[in-house]
C-alpha cells in the first residue's frame, strides 16, 4: 500500500532474515533451558512469529520474513519471548531499530544486544497539546503569570492487556513545583480525545508591578511542562505507564502560545537495572526500502530503453579493425548509425553488469518484463546468448548469471500457485507424520531400523517424484513458453547432444525450482516456519534425491559424496524414472499448450484465524463478533469454526463484489476490512495491519474479473437504520465512494510498473561510477587491443558502439530523474512544519522546531 504526498506514491517494505539467539540468561529453575520464539513488530504491533526453538539457550532460527509496510512507524523491533504453557509468554529482552537508523545495518548480518524490557520503554503513540503564558491582574494590581495547558488528543497509544482505558497527568516542573492534575478517562480506545484545559501558576505577584518575569524568583527557562499517559487498570499492580513528554517552557518565546504535535516518549530511567550483556544477542539482516513514486510519464524514457532490451537481437561481436586509428573512427562515427541492438548493449543487460548481485538486477527487472507482458522474449534473448557463450553442454546454466537470476525470479513469480497445488499436501503430510527418515548409519538414533528408515524416505521420494512428473499440465504458460526457448536454443547451439534439450530445462525446473522448494518450504509459502530440524534433515534428503532424479545424469550414483545416498538411490536407477523425467520436461517445454486459468483443482491461497462479525442472515439473533478459521480457494472463500471443520458459510468467488477496509469509527476497532457481496457485506477483523493488507489484496485480486463488480461502496458499516458514511437510510442504498481496484486478475503477475521502474533508477543511480567505468571500457574495447582491456574485463561487451549508446542514453535518463528527486526533496524539507500532525517533535526534532520557530519570526526565542 502506497501512502500520497503531493503526487508522489511513497512505497515502505522491509525484508528481514532473523538468524540466531546466543547467550540467553538461563530459566531460573533446576533445568535452566528454555523455549524461545521472536517475533517482528511495527512499533509495538506484532506482524510475524517465528517457531518455538525448544530448550535452548542459544536458539536457532533461520527465517525469512518480508511485508509491504502500511503505515507510518517509528521502530522496527524484535522481542525474544520464552513460552511458559501455564501463564503468559515471558519476555527475555528486546532489539528496537529506529526507522532512521535502519539504513545502517542494510542487507548486512548484524549482532545485536538485547535490551531489557520494562513497561516504562514501551511506548508508542503522539499527543496534541497547546500551551499559552498568560499575565493575570490581581485585585492588588499586581501581574502574575499563568500557564494554561490544553490537553487535545492522542493517536496511536500501545493497547496493554488487550485494552486501553488512557487518561493524561499533567504538571509543572520546576523548583518547589509538584502540583498534578489529570483528564477524565476515555474508555476503550487508543486515540482519546481529551480536550481539557488546566492552568499552572508560572510567576508569583512581585511587590511591585512589572511586565516581565520575576526571573529571580522563577526562571521560566528552568520551568518544563511534563505530560504522562496512563492506562487505567484495575488491576491490583496500579496503572500502565503508556509514554509521555516534556516540553520546556522557552518554546513560548516572545508570543507566548506554542500548539504542536509530540512523540510520546520512555520514563526517564524507567525500568529495572539490568547489565544488557546479562540478556544475550540476536543475530538479523536487515533489508529495508522505501521508494518515492513519482507520475508514471516521469519514467518514460528509462522505461522505453529497459522494454526495448525485450527486442533486442543476440548476435556475435564483429572482428577486430586491422589498426587503433581505424577502430576509433569506426567507433566515433557509429555512435549515430542506426542499427539493431545486441541484446548485450540493451539497459537491461548494462544493469546486470553493473550490479554486485545478479539477483539486485533480476527482482526488478522480471517485475517489470511481466507487468508488460515482455518476460518471454527478453528472458529468450538473454539466455540465447548466454547458451552462445558456453562452451561445454554439461555446464549450461551452472553460474549465477543474469539469465538463471531472472528465470528463477520468474519462476517465483508465476509458478508459486503451482508449487502450492503440487507440493503442498505431501509437505504438509512430511511435516506432520515426523517419521524417521535418517539412513546415515553415524547419525541413526539407537531407536531407529535403518531399513525402516529407508523405506520411509523410499516412500516419500516416490510420492513427491510421482505428483512433479504428473503436473506438467499445470505448468504456467509463461514458464513453459520460457523452458521452450531453452530447449530450441540449446538443441541449436549443441546438436550433437541429444540430451542437452532436456537438461537445459531441468537444470531449472528440478535443480533451482522443485528442490529448494522441498528443501526450504517456508521460503516458498509452502510452510509459515523452517521445519524443526529432524523434518528439515527428511526434506533435505528428499530435495538431494529429486535433484538428481531430475537432472538425467549420466552416472547417478557419482553425483554423490555420501555412500549412503548412494546406495539408497540405486531403488530409483530404473529407466521409467529417466522416462518420467523425459515425459514430464517434454510436456512443459511446448509453447503455449496449457493455461493456469483451465486448472479445475481448487488451490489453497490462504487461511487463518480472524474475528467476523455475524452477517444477518437469520431474522432473529445477536449480531455479535467470533473467531473463526478462514479459508481462501481459487473457487471460494469460506469461514469455519475451527481448522478442518465443515464450512458454516461459503461464499463463491464469482460473488465478491469488492473487498474493502472499513472505517475503524464503525466498531471501535482496528483493522477491519468487509467482503462486499449481493445481498450483505462481511465485516472481518484481522490480527495486524500487514495481514490486513495481505487479506484485502489477495481477495481483491482473486475476485477481479467479476463481471458484476461494483464501482462504489460505503466506507462505514450499517448500524441502527444508517449508513454512519453517508446517513442514508436504506441498506441496499448505492455506495458514496469510489471502490479501489485497477489491479490485474492474474494474482501472481500483481506489478507496480512504476515503482520497479523507480527501483531500477535506484540502482542505476548507487552504480553510477560503474557506469561510467562501463563506457570507458567501451572505448578501450573499440580502439586498442592488449593490457588496457584488463581493468575492464569483467563487462561483457559484444558491440562497445551500441553498449556505449545505451550507456549514454542511460546515463541521460538518470540524471533527469535525478534532478527531480532532488527538487522533491528540498520542496518537501521547506514545506515540512515540525510539530505537525504528520511530523511531531520528537528527540531529535526539537532543535529542528525551535530552528524553524525563529526563522518564522521577527525575534529570537
Amino acid at each position: 500500500m502506497a501512502v500520497e504526498e503531493e503526487g508522489l506514491r511513497v512505497f515502505q517494505s522491509v525484508k528481514i532474515k532473523i538468524g540466531e539467539a546466543k547467550n540467553i540468561p538461563p530459566y531460573p529453575g533446576p533445568n535452566r533451558m528454555r523455549d524461545c520464539f521472536c517475533t517482528v513488530n511495527l512499533d509495538q504491533e506484532e506482524v510475524f512469529r517465528t517457531k518455538i526453538v525448544e530448550k535452548s539457550l542459544c536458539p536457532f532460527y533461520g527465517e525469512d520474513f518480508y511485508c509491504e509496510i502500511p503505515r507510518s512507524f517509528r521502530h522496527l523491533s524484535f522481542y525474544i519471548f520464552d513460552r511458559d504453557v501455564f501463564r503468559r509468554d515471558s519476555s527475555i529482552g528486546k532489539v528496537a531499530v529506529k526507522k532512521e537508523d535502519l539504513q545502517k545495518y542494510q542487507g548486512k548480518d548484524t549482532w545485536f544486544q538485547l535490551q531489557p524490557i520494562s513497561a516504562d520503554s514501551e511506548v508508542q503513540g503522539k499527543v496534541h497539546l497547546e500551551l499559552r503564558l498568560s499575565e493575570v491582574i490581581t485585585d492588588s494590581g499586581a501581574i502574575s503569570h499563568k500557564l494554561a495547558t490544553r490537553v487535545l488528543e492522542c493517536q496511536g497509544l500501545p493497547i496493554v492487556n488487550g485494552q486501553c482505558d488512557p487518561y493524561a497527568a499533567v504538571s509543572l516542573l520546576g523548583p518547589s513545583r509538584s502540583e498534578a492534575k489529570k483528564t477524565k478517562v476515555k474508555r476503550k480506545t487508543n486515540n482519546p480525545q481529551f480536550d481539557e484545559v488546566f492552568y499552572f501558576e508560572v510567576t508569583r505577584p512581585p511587590s511591585c508591578t512589572k511586565r516581565q518575569f520575576d526571573v529571580e524568583e522563577d526562571d521560566v527557562d528552568k520551568l518544563a511542562l511534563r505530560v504522562d499517559l496512563w492506562n487505567a487498570s484495575n488491576l491490583k499492580f496500579g496503572d500502565e505507564f503508556l509514554g509521555g513528554v516534556r516540553v520546556p517552557l522557552r518554546v513560548l518565546g516572545q508570543a507566548g502560545v506554542h500548539d504542536a504535535w509530540y512523540f510520546l516518549q520512555p520514563r526517564e530511567n524507567g525500568g529495572k537495572s539490568v547489565k544488557v550483556e546479562d540478556l544475550g544477542s540476536l543475530r538479523l539482516n536487515i533489508v529495508y526500502t522505501e521508494d518515492h513514486v513519482f507520475p508514471s510519464e516521469h519514467y518514460t524514457p528509462l522505461r522505453d530503453l529497459l522494454l526495448d532490451s525485450a527486442n533486442a537481437e543476440v548476435r556475435v561481436p564483429p572482428p577486430p579493425c586491422p589498426s587503433p586509428p581505424q577502430r576509433l573512427a569506426l567507433f566515433t562515427i557509429s555512435l549515430s548509425a542506426a542499427g539493431v541492438q545486441p541484446v548485450s548493449a540493451s539497459a537491461a543487460h548494462v544493469l546486470g553488469e553493473v550490479c554486485r548481485e545478479k539477483q539486485e538486477a533480476a527482482v526488478p527487472l522480471v517485475r517489470l518484463f511481466l507487468h508488460y507482458g515482455k518476460i518471454v522474449p527478453f528472458i529468450s534473448a538473454i539466455a540465447h546468448a548466454e547458451i552462445n557463450r558456453t562452451q561445454d553442454p554439461n555446464t549450461i546454466f551452472r553460474g549465477n548469471s543474469l539469465t538463471s537470476k531472472c528465470i528463477d525470479e520468474t519462476m517465483k513469480l508465476a509458478g508459486m500457485h503451482y508449487l502450492q497445488v503440487t507440493l503442498k499436501p505431501i509437505i504438509d503430510e512430511i511435516c506432520t507424520e515426523h517419521k524417521p527418515c535418517e539412513i546415515d548409519p553415524v547419525k541413526l538414533k539407537e531407536s531407529e531400523n535403518l531399513e525402516a528408515n529407508r523405506e520411509n524416505l523410499r516412500q516419500y521420494v516416490d510420492h513427491i517424484f510421482g505428483v512433479i512428473t504428473t503436473s506438467g499440465v499445470r505448468c504456467p504458460t509463461v514458464m513453459c513458453d520460457i523452458f521452450f526457448s531453452l530447449r530450441e536454443s540449446a538443441a541449436t547451439r549443441f546438436q550433437v547432444d541429444q540430451d542437452v534439450r532436456y537438461t537445459a530445462v531441468s537444470s531449472f525446473i528440478f535443480l533451482r525450482f522443485f528442490a529448494p522448494a522441498i528443501l526450504s518450504p517456508n521460503l516458498f509459502q509452502l510452510r509459515p516456519h523452517h521445519p524443526d530440524p529432524a523434518t528439515s534433515r527428511t526434506l533435505t534428503l528428499i530435495s538431494k534425491t529429486i535433484q538428481t532424479l531430475g537432472s538425467l545424469a549420466k552416472s547417478k550414483s557419482a553425483n554423490f559424496k555420501e555412500s549412503y545416498m548412494a546406495a539408497f538411490y540405486d531403488h530409483f536407477n530404473e529407466q521409467k524414472y529417466a522416462d518420467a523425467v523425459k515425459n514430464f520436461l517434454d510436456l512443459i517445454s511446448t509453447s503455449g499448450k496449457w493455461d493456469q486459468k483451465s486448472i479445475e483443482t481448487p488451490i489453497m491461497l490462504k487461511e487463518g484465524f480472524m474475528i467476523k462479525r455475524a452477517q444477518g442472515r437469520k431474522r432473529f439473533g445477536m449480531k455479535n463478533f467470533k473467531k473463526r478459521w478462514f479459508r481462501l480457494t481459487n473457487h471460494e472463500f469460506t469461514y469455519h469454526k475451527t481448522k478442518g471443520e465443515g464450512a458454516l458459510c461459503s461464499i463463491p468467488i464469482e460473488n465478491i463484489l469488492a473487498v474493502e477496509r472499513l472505517e475503524e469509527e464503525s466498531f471501535k476497532m482496528k483493522n477491519m476490512f468487509q467482503v462486499i457481496q449481493p445481498e450483505r457485506a462481511l465485516y472481518i477483523q484481522a490480527n495486524n495491519c500487514v495481514e490486513a493488507r495481505d487479506w484485502i489484496d489477495i481477495l481483491t485480486k482473486v475476485s477481479q474479473c467479476n463481471r458484476k463488480r461494483l464501482s462504489t461502496y460505503h466506507p462505514s458499516a450499517y448500524l441502527n437504520g444508517h449508513w454512519l458514511c453517508c446517513r442514508l437510510l436504506a441498506d441496499t442504498a448505492p455506495g458514496c465512494t469510489p471502490c479501489t481496484g485497477g489491479l490485474p486478475a492474474n494474482i501472481q503477475l500483481d506489478v507496480d510498473g512504476d515503482r520497479e521502474t523507480e527501483r531500477i533508477y535506484s540502482l542505476f543511480s548507487a552504480y553510477m561510477t560503474k557506469l561510467t567505468k562501463m563506457q570507458e571500457a567501451c572505448g578501450s574495447k573499440s580502439v586498442y587491443d592488449g593490457p588496457e582491456q584488463e581493468e575492464y574485463s569483467s563487462f561483457v561487451i559484444d558491440d562497445p558502439q551500441e553498449t556505449y549508446k545505451s550507456l549514454r542514453q542511460i546515463i541521460s535518463a538518470v540524471q533527469t530523474l535525478e534532478q527531480q528527486h532532488t527538487k522533491y526533496k528540498r520542496d518537501k524539507f521547506k514545506k515540512t512544519k515540525i510539530g505537525s500532525q504528520e511530523h511531531p517533535i520528537g528527540d531529535k526534532s526539537f532543535q529542528c522546531y525551535v530552528r524553524q520557530q525563529s526563522e518564522s519570526s521577527t525575534y529570537s526565542i
